[in-house]
């Protein structure tokens, strides 16, 4: 047996991302999912399956439209690989597991993806076979993007790291492709670049697609652990995380569902809703996922102590990255109303905001920074010197060269 999937789910998954339409913050029935009792007695084991497995019946999108079904087994492991889709090793059976170490699994050849598919072994992929071993029908899960492996078997190959951005997904170049998308489209999405997708472009409401935004413009694909007690976690806090999981469940992953927010014009209802119920669930697991400790040897230990203080006094950062969480968007007097920034402010391009709900971006929270470059959301900062900087001019800091350096290994450490 060999391994297939890699590349095929690499292109699926990403293609669900790229018609994400945004954030949602108007759905009543999420929030009062998400924050209800159910969200706090859901097992948390419930939320990890529904994370990794379940697709929403999203093979609406990915298989009846996109027909990805019949790209994905003319993919090799090895391009699937390539664009940043990943291979859960523990899903793998011991013989596979030998055979890829003896160099026995032929990755240039396709049937590999589709035997991958059929193990359920690519993260956030999934595939229906017929008793023909033909794939026919494919969809995708939460873990496309927002899932990782640990390298330790191979590049692209290793445990699952649920909750770390995919920063190798190459989003737009998976969803160019669908033989359904004419070619303007396509190349719109091959201009993205890996780790990155455009939540503003697209929606699917049960049937078609409908375009939001033109022309694109993609963000980069955030980790999503740490968020436990953040309150607002998408860039432009348009509402709780729920409202994201209920808008990407359902107008970009193509499920199953409800999903409304007047505020940006977007209005879906698909019966039965298999995607609202399951929030509860979903919210708890997400809420578990820590930030991963930074390696002792990544960061100057002497330095970060300095930095820590440059961070909290001179360099002004802790203003608005405050808290345990470092950010200030529960800092308002009301706490249900997320506490924001406009573009001006923080020195942002203002076009991404201008497409949301609020107008406005929130102050990212820290945690974890070694493991999501770029950053900013649309990933303008390739390092974190280059955000030191940013903010050292826009600010007027006057920071001299090795302070920058001491804030950058603070910032590592975190």
């Amino acid at each position: 047996m060999r391994l297939i999937g890699a590349a095929s789910i690499v292109y699926v998954l990403t293609i669900a991302f790229a018609f994400s339409g945004g954030i949602s913050p108007t759905a009543p029935n999420v929030a009062v999912a998400a924050n209800s009792e159910a969200a706090r007695n859901a097992p948390l084991h419930d939320g990890q399956a529904i994370f990794r497995f379940d697709t929403f019946g999203d093979e609406q999108l990915w298989t009846d439209v996109l027909r990805m079904h019949e790209v994905i087994p003319t993919i090799d492991p090895a391009t699937a690989l390539s664009v940043g889709l990943k291979v859960d090793v523990e899903a793998l059976p011991s013989e596979i597991v030998a055979a890829l170490r003896a160099r026995q699994v032929d990755l240039t050849n396709p049937a590999v993806t589709v035997a991958l598919l059929k193990l359920n072994a690519v993260v956030g992929v999934k595939g229906t076979l017929n008793d023909a071993g033909q794939l026919t029908k494919v969809g995708v899960t939460c873990a496309l993007c927002h899932s990782s492996v640990d390298d330790s078997f191979a590049p692209g190959i290793g445990r699952r790291l649920d909750g770390w951005a995919n920063t190798d997904l190459n989003a737009g170049a998976i969803v160019a492709l669908s033989p359904a998308l004419d070619e303007a489209t396509k190349a719109e999405f091959r201009t993205w670049g890996p780790g990155k997708y455009d939540p503003r472009h697209h929606a699917f409401d049960g049937t078609n697609i409908i375009a939001l935004n033109s022309p694109s413009l993609p963000i980069v694909i955030p980790p999503i652990y740490g968020l436990k007690g953040v309150g607002f976690e998408t860039f432009t806090a348009d509402g709780p995380i729920s409202y994201w999981n209920s808008y990407v469940g359902v107008g970009q992953m193509g499920g199953k569902g409800k999903f409304a927010d007047p505020r940006i014009g977007l209005f879906i209802s698909q019966s039965p809703d298999v995607v609202t119920p399951k929030l509860p669930a979903l919210l708890k697991y997400q809420l578990s996922l820590q930030p991963p400790t930074a390696p002792a040897d990544s960061f100057n230990r002497v330095a970060a102590q300095r930095g820590r203080q440059l961070f909290f006094s001179e360099a002004r950062c802790s203003s608005c990255h405050q808290g345990p969480n470092f950010t200030d968007v529960l800092s308002g007097p009301d706490r249900s109303v997320p506490f924001l920034h406009d573009p001006e402010e923080v020195g942002m391009d203002p076009a991404y905001a201008d497409r949301s709900a609020t107008g406005k971006y929130r102050t990212t929270p820290l945690r974890g920074l070694l493991q999501h470059r770029p950053y900013f959301h649309d990933g303008s900062a390739p390092d974190l010197l280059a955000v030191v900087e940013h903010y050292d001019r826009l600010f007027a800091l006057n920071l001299t060269a090795s302070q920058k350096a001491d804030l950058v290994e603070y910032l590592k450490s975190l």
